[in-house]
């Protein structure tokens, strides 16, 4: 075994340190305890040296009372003050502080930018012992068979240290942030578009694409669920959005050919039985090699399970460096092969697209539903309503409808049903759609003049 490889074997977390930086920030803020502000993010447990991790506690307790003077006396009288930092004080000797502000005029930095050099170097090997040790755990959670969601357990040990070493900026006061708070209101403001705009005009008059809100379409059985979600996935694709799309109806082969439908305007049948002409032949070929320049997963899940959906995510995340919108087609609630077959799991489901991924990941989520056939509601709509931030009913004009509101007006409508971010309509109020399930085209139609009842 080799000398590099043995000392990896017998390493210790507390061997990655900094020791010679942590020693150069004690001193210079023995000189300039006003540097303490540029490295709020330091705490004292970053430090591996007990000594250095105390004075550092003490120095912030003075400076956060105003008091300027870093003397033995102080330090000491200043941890001692406080029960939570008492057993500190106890680790200190006066002789030894003495020594310690007697080296301290060698050790100083002079500069800001000298004294951040040092806080990320100690920052940086607080890092890698926190990350060595989360990584100790991982491997005790992969050899205790009785855990359960393993994955995400193992994603939420990393992320917790990701999380806590992420850059932090500094806090602005309120007043430096109103022009740019301003500008965002504007942005809000009638007339304006917030979030990213859906491909259906009309629509985003009531609500956009937001991160951390989750919109959901509901419709009947067969009733183009999976082309409302296609249609946005490709718009928001032009967009030069990344997109995940969890499918449980469809195969990526046959998502496929639904895809270049849309794009080419040829009949999916066509594709997928290979009857085009040579001409349609290229023009699938074309928009195929712009569907391989997307930042688009497309992932076929036929049963949805929790734990599965949360590491894909993940996995979405750190292949995009980020992740836009995730769409999932769609959330079942009834029958024996269906992903969720109780109203409790459809419940949790929705809860964890809302929660746990869009709201704590800070990505946008659209997910489509089922309209139970007898009166139009979704098939748990308590437990989905309870968590969707909108909800979007996709139902077929009725006749009548068609008729009164001409052709123009299309077979389709949008009714915004529920929505804690803006307008919803009210009874006979809908947005017209424009349906051609042929080649997987769904567009807003020309909208009709509501017909007054007086």
């Amino acid at each position: 075994m080799s000398n590099v490889t043995e000392r990896k074997v017998n390493m210790r977390s507390e061997d990655i340190n900094s020791l010679e930086s942590e020693s150069g920030v004690i001193a210079t803020l023995i000189h300039h305890p006003d540097y303490i502000y540029q490295s709020e993010q330091l705490l004292p447990n970053h430090f591996t040296n007990k000594e250095n991790r105390c004075v550092y506690t003490a120095i912030y307790g003075l400076v956060t009372q105003g008091i300027k003077t870093i003397d033995s006396y102080n330090i000491i009288e200043c941890l001692r003050t406080k029960e939570a930092t008492r057993a500190y004080s106890e680790e200190l000797t006066i002789e030894g502080l003495q020594e310690l502000i007697e080296m301290s005029d060698v050790l100083a930095r002079p500069t800001i930018e000298e004294y951040k050099m040092l806080v990320s170097n100690i920052l940086d090997a607080a890092f890698r012992r926190d990350a060595y040790q989360s990584l100790k755990e991982c491997q005790g959670l992969c050899w205790d068979t009785s855990v359960e969601d393993l994955q995400k357990k193992i994603y939420n040990v990393i992320d917790d240290v990701m999380l806590c070493y992420s850059t932090v900026s500094d806090v602005p006061e309120f007043g430096q942030q109103v022009d740019t708070l301003w500008e965002q209101i504007e942005e809000h403001q009638d007339g304006r578009e917030s979030g990213i705009p859906f491909k259906f005009p009309t629509l985003n008059e009531f609500v956009t694409i937001e991160k951390g809100e989750l919109v959901v379409f509901g419709a009947p059985p067969k009733g183009a669920k999976s082309m409302v979600m296609l249609n946005e996935a490709v718009d928001l694709l032009k967009r030069d959005k990344s997109v995940f799309y969890i499918d449980s109806e469809l195969s990526s082969r046959l998502f496929l050919c639904r895809l270049l439908s849309h794009l080419t305007g040829i009949e999916f049948n066509r594709i997928r039985k290979g009857r085009y002409t040579p001409e349609e032949k290229a023009r699938i070929l074309e928009a195929k090699e712009w569907v391989k320049t997307t930042k688009f997963i497309h992932l076929y899940m036929p049963i949805f399970e929790q734990n599965a959906i949360y590491t894909s995510v993940k996995k979405a995340m750190h292949k995009f460096g980020g992740l836009d919108v995730l769409m999932v087609d769609y959330l079942k609630s009834t029958g024996d092969t269906d992903a969720y077959s109780t109203y409790a799991e459809l419940g949790k489901l929705t809860d964890m697209i809302k929660n746990d991924i869009a709201g704590a990941m800070d990505i946008a989520a659209i997910a489509a539903a089922q309209l139970n056939t007898n009166n139009n509601k979704l098939a748990d709509s308590a437990k989905i309503a309870r968590n969707a931030s909108t909800i979007v009913l996709m139902l077929d004009k009725t006749p009548d409808e068609v008729l009164a509101d001409g052709l123009e007006c299309g077979n389709k409508k949008f009714i915004v049903q529920l929505n804690r971010n803006g307008m919803q309509h009210a009874q006979g109020e809908y947005i017209d759609l424009k349906f051609d399930g042929n080649i997987i085209s769904l567009e807003e139609a020309k909208q009709h003049i509501p017909v007054s009842p007086y």
